[in-house]
């Protein structure tokens, strides 16, 4: 498991290869990965918007930008969990994600916190690029 916190809003991921999805012989390897975002602060917080930075095992990254996330922008009260499972495919059997939530204050003030970054690893690679 993979943990950061900013401003007391600790997010937690959780990435796991996902066989049955995945076409190792055609160059196609998924992943999911969960999310869990606590708030530790004492005040509410919404999630507004999301940015990952993803990169594959030759060094190609691309970048996902967004509202919210599986389609929510959840409203997070102190000592409040959200998780959400995701996905990412890619075409090397290893990478990295790494990115950020915009979130906003009780005052409506936006504010960015770090998504750790997390490694993408499967069987089918001997080394990882983390």
């Amino acid at each position: 498991m993979y943990e950061k916190v900013t401003r007391g809003i600790r997010i937690r991921v959780e990435p796991a290869f996902v066989q049955d999805q995945s076409s190792p012989d055609e160059g196609y390897f998924f992943w999911a990965y969960t999310v869990e975002i606590t708030n530790e602060s004492e005040h509410r917080v919404q999630l507004r918007s999301r940015f990952w930075q993803i990169t594959d095992a030759r060094g190609v990254t691309e970048e996902v930008r967004g509202p919210g996330v599986v389609g929510q922008t959840p409203v997070i009260g102190p000592g409040e969990t959200f998780t959400y499972t995701s996905g990412c495919p890619l075409g090397t059997p290893s990478g990295i994600m790494v990115g950020s939530y915009q979130m906003a204050d009780q005052d409506g003030i936006l504010f960015d916190v770090a998504i750790p970054a997390f490694s993408l690893d499967c069987p089918y690679e001997t080394h990882s690029v983390n």
